[in-house]
C-alpha cells in the first residue's frame, strides 16, 4: 500500500500539476508505424496541453523554471516504517509527517542491482541492455549496465536537444518570424526564423500589422517573397517522407500539417515555407495591399541586407518549446531547437552543423557529461545513424536538476508524468507497474527494434534518481515497453538498503 507521505511527496518531487484528462499521444515513429504509446493511449484526449504559444497570457503556465518542486530530493522514510524485506515497505501510521528534505537515504548500489539485474535480462528486451542509474542529490552512479556504450536512442536523444538548446539559447529566448520591407525592390519578405508553431492566426497578424506599415509609408502595392535562408543542408529528414516530421524548414506554419492536428502523425506539406507565404500575402491582399507578381510567392529569395523591418510575431519562450517537445515528442519542434542551437554557435544549421554545436555545446560542461562516442545526427531521434550512452542520459538529467542550473529545468518539467500525461499517460496502469504512477517522469524512445526509457523518479524513501534504460534489437515493442516500464516502477518501489 502506497504511503500518504509517499505520495504527496512524489508528486511534489515530480511538479505534478495536471489533470487525468492529459493527452497521451505516441513519438517518436519508425517509418510511419505506429508505436506503441499511441495504440494503448488513442482513447485518451487529444486536445489536452496542445498549444502552449499563450504563454505570458493571463491564466497561462507560468516558465518552467519557476517549477522548483522538481528539485526537491525528499527526505528519509519516517522513522519507526515497517519493511517487507528488502525493496518493500509496510504501513505507515496515521498522520505521521513526511521525512525532512535532504535526508531519504540513497539506495545501496549492491541491493538496487540485485533488483535491477534480472529485470533487465528479460529476453524481451532484445539483443543489447544499457542501463545507469544515478542519485541526482550526489551524482554517484548506484548502478551501470554497459552505461557508456553509446546506441541509438531513438526520441530520448530531445534530452540532450534540450539541455543544449536551453544552455545556449536560455529558457526566456524567443524564435522570430519576421517581415522586412525591400524599398528598392519594392518586396515584402515573410523571414522564417525557425519557429515550426507559427499557426496562420500569427501569420494573419503578421499580415496585418505589415499592411498599417505599408499605409503609413504611402506603399500600395507590392511583391511577396519569403526568406527561408536560415537553415541550409538538406530539408528533407534522412527517414524521407513521413506523417511524424514535416520537411525541415525556417518558415512553417502549425508544422506543416495538412489537418487540423496539433500532435501525433499528420499528412504534411511538400512545401510548407510556400504555404506559410501564401497565407500570409492573401491576408496582405484582404487588407487592401496590391499584390504585384503571381497569386501566391514563388520559389524563396535571401531579403537583402539593411532591410527595414515592419512587424516580427515571436515563439513562446524556450522552456514552453521544451516542455511541448518532451511531452508529446514532438520531433518538429525538436529539429527546429537542434538548429537554433547550430544558429547560436555560428554553425550552419543544418543536420550536420547542428550536430556538431550540440556536441560543442554540452562539451562546455568541461568533463561532467560522458561524450565518448556519442553521435548527434539529428535532435528528434528519429535517425538511426544517433548513438547516446545511458551514462550520458543520466548525467544530463543530473545537470538539468542541479540548483545552479536553473535554466535548464524545462528539460525535466517536460518529462512525461507516468499514467497521467503525454507518451507515458497510458502506461503504468497494470500491477507489476502502478507502483511508478506519478513517481516516474521520463522520455520514451521507440523505433522498429529500438525502445528507451529515461527520466526521475523517486524511490520508495524519497531519494530522487535519474535513470536510463536502453534496448536494442527488441521485437516485440509492447513486450519492451512493458519490461522498460516495469524498470523504472522497481526504482519508485525500491528503497534497497
Amino acid at each position: 500500500m502506497r504511503d500518504t507521505w509517499r505520495v504527496a511527496a512524489g508528486s511534489a518531487a515530480a511538479g505534478l500539476a495536471v489533470a487525468v484528462t492529459a493527452v497521451a499521444v505516441a513519438g517518436p515513429w519508425d517509418s510511419g508505424q505506429r508505436t506503441t504509446e499511441r495504440a494503448r493511449a488513442a482513447s485518451w484526449d487529444r486536445g489536452s496541453g496542445a498549444d502552449h504559444t499563450g504563454a505570458g497570457l493571463a491564466g497561462g503556465p507560468a516558465p518552467a523554471p519557476s517549477a522548483a518542486e522538481v528539485l526537491t530530493a525528499l527526505g528519509a522514510a519516517p522513522a519507526g516504517e515497517g519493511r517487507e524485506g528488502r525493496g518493500g515497505r509496510g504501513e505507515e501510521a496515521a498522520g505521521e509527517a513526511a521525512p525532512e528534505p535532504g535526508e531519504a537515504p540513497a539506495p545501496d548500489p549492491d541491493a538496487l542491482a540485485d533488483v535491477l539485474r534480472p529485470l533487465l535480462e528479460d529476453g524481451v528486451l532484445g539483443t543489447l541492455r544499457t542501463a545507469s542509474v544515478v542519485d541526482v542529490a550526489t551524482g554517484r552512479e548506484l548502478y551501470g549496465a554497459r552505461a557508456g556504450r553509446g546506441v541509438a536512442p531513438a526520441s530520448t536523444v530531445k534530452i540532450a536537444t534540450a539541455v543544449a538548446a536551453l544552455s545556449a539559447l536560455g529558457p526566456d529566448h524567443r524564435i522570430p518570424t519576421r517581415v522586412v520591407w525591400d524599398a528598392d525592390g519594392e518586396r515584402v519578405f515573410l523571414v522564417g526564423g525557425g519557429d515550426p508553431t507559427v499557426t496562420p492566426a500569427a501569420l494573419r497578424r503578421l499580415a496585418d500589422a505589415t499592411a498599417r506599415e505599408l499605409r503609413e509609408r504611402g506603399v500600395k502595392r507590392v511583391e511577396p517573397a519569403y526568406d527561408v535562408s536560415l537553415y541550409s543542408g538538406p530539408v528533407r529528414h534522412p527517414i524521407g517522407p513521413n506523417e511524424n516530421i514535416a520537411p525541415v524548414v525556417a518558415l512553417m506554419v502549425n508544422e506543416g500539417r495538412l489537418d487540423d492536428s496539433t500532435r501525433g502523425p499528420a499528412p504534411r506539406s511538400g512545401d510548407p515555407a510556400r504555404d506559410a507565404a501564401g497565407i500570409f500575402t492573401d491576408r496582405l491582399r484582404e487588407r487592401g495591399v496590391g499584390i504585384e507578381g503571381p497569386e501566391r510567392p514563388g520559389r524563396a529569395r535571401k531579403a537583402p541586407r539593411g532591410a527595414e523591418e515592419l512587424a516580427v510575431h515571436r515563439s513562446a519562450p524556450l522552456a514552453e518549446l521544451v516542455e511541448r517537445m518532451m511531452v508529446h515528442s514532438d520531433n518538429d519542434i525538436a529539429e527546429a531547437l537542434f538548429r537554433q542551437t547550430a544558429v547560436a554557435r555560428g554553425e550552419p544549421a543544418s543536420f550536420a552543423g547542428a550536430g556538431r554545436a550540440v556536441r560543442a555545446q554540452l562539451a562546455g560542461y568541461d568533463r561532467t557529461l560522458p561524450l565518448k562516442g556519442a553521435r548527434f545526427a539529428d535532435g528528434s531521434g528519429l535517425d538511426r545513424s544517433g548513438r547516446v550512452s545511458a551514462g550520458l542520459l543520466t548525467r544530463l538529467l543530473v545537470l538539468a536538476a542541479d540548483p545552479a542550473r536553473p535554466e535548464l529545468r524545462s528539460a525535466l518539467t517536460g518529462l512525461p508524468v507516468a499514467r497521467f500525461s503525454g507518451t507515458l499517460g497510458g502506461r503504468y496502469d497494470d500491477e507489476a507497474t502502478r507502483t511508478g504512477a506519478g513517481l516516474v517522469r521520463a522520455k520514451t524512445g521507440t523505433l522498429t527494434g529500438i525502445n528507451t526509457l529515461a527520466g526521475t523518479v523517486v524511490d520508495a524513501d524519497g531519494r530522487l534518481l535519474a535513470f536510463a534504460f536502453t534496448a536494442s534489437g527488441t521485437t516485440d515493442r509492447y513486450g519492451a515497453h512493458e519490461a522498460l516500464d516495469r524498470l523504472a516502477a522497481a526504482l519508485a518501489d525500491c528503497g534497497c538498503r
